[in-house]
This record gives C-alpha cells, sequence and structure tokens, in this order.
C-alpha cells in the first residue's frame, strides 16, 4: 500500500503544534535562534526553507521536533498563501496600508535610490511592540529588502544572444 503524502496544512498543524507545546513565543524562538520573529513563523508555516546551520538552535529552542519534522523544514518550501487570508481583519488591515501608502513608498524608493524596486527574496522583515507618545502600545514592522535596480535591455549583453562579429 502506498504511504500518503501529508498535506502542506498537516506539516504546519504538527510544526506549530511543537510551538504551541512548548508555550514559547515567535519572539522568544527567533531571540533563541538568531532569527528574526517573522521568519521563524515562515519556517512553521512552510514558507521559509531551514538552513543546516539553524538545525541545533532550532532544536535547542524547540526541542519537541522530530527528525522528519526537520528534514521537510530543510526542503525547499512550496510558498504559496490561501487567497481567503485577505479577510482576515489584520491581513486585510496591512494590504490596505500598503495599498494607501503604496505609490508613495515606490516614489522615495526611486527618489532615494533611482529605478527599481526592493527584493522580497534578499529580505527581511520583523515585527515588534513599542509605547507610543500616548503610553498605547504601537506595532512596528520592518521590511529590510535589498535594492534591486531595473536595467535597460540592450541586446549585447544578454548572455542567451549569441555575440555577432561586427564587421
Amino acid at each position: 500500500m502506498e504511504k500518503e503524502t501529508p498535506t502542506k496544512a498537516s506539516i504546519v498543524s504538527s510544526l506549530m503544534a511543537v510551538k504551541r507545546r512548548s508555550g514559547k513565543t515567535f519572539s522568544q524562538i527567533a531571540e533563541e535562534t538568531g532569527l528574526t520573529n517573522v521568519y521563524v513563523a515562515q519556517l512553521l508555516r512552510r514558507q521559509a526553507q531551514l538552513k543546516p546551520d539553524t538545525v541545533p538552535k532550532l532544536r535547542a529552542s524547540l526541542p519537541g521536533f522530530v527528525d522528519s519534522q526537520i528534514q521537510l523544514m530543510m526542503e525547499p518550501p512550496l510558498r504559496s498563501y490561501d487567497p481567503s487570508i485577505i479577510q482576515d481583519p489584520t491581513i486585510y488591515r496591512l494590504n490596505e496600508a500598503v495599498m494607501h501608502f503604496g505609490e508613495s513608498i515606490k516614489e522615495i524608493i526611486n527618489e532615494d535610490f533611482g529605478d527599481g524596486i526592493m527584493s522580497a527574496i534578499d529580505f527581511f522583515c520583523s515585527v515588534d511592540k513599542v509605547k507610543g507618545v500616548d503610553g498605547k502600545e504601537r506595532v512596528v514592522l520592518t521590511f529590510d529588502g535589498k535594492y534591486l535596480p531595473h536595467t535597460e535591455h540592450k541586446v549585447e549583453n544578454m548572455v542567451s544572444r549569441p555575440k555577432v562579429p561586427k564587421e
């Protein structure tokens, strides 16, 4: 009989169960592993790949993982999302904030860096809590992405095209 392949949802559920049993927050695990709290969440949601150097730190922080879970987390993930998550109020508001401030952010990136974008691959993200001037808690989201300039598409720079000798 063929063994059934676990679904991404069941894998995530098993990884998150280890976190829940530990009683630790993403920020506590992040502090213990040297990762950002968002990256820890990405690992446990199978949105990021666990690297070999991080395995001992993660095992020390969350000793409840079994070898098969660690091995799964070390495989390249299928980075995806459920489109219905936009219905969650927090995710909806994040989307709303990016849509509302997006043009201004783009203009400032272009003004300060030139014609280009912020990478979401060479990218760090964290969530922090601070007290506002009114004493109320505030959410600080940090997006720290590498700048990627757009390039002019000159044929001479295309390595996929054979060079034609000039006469």
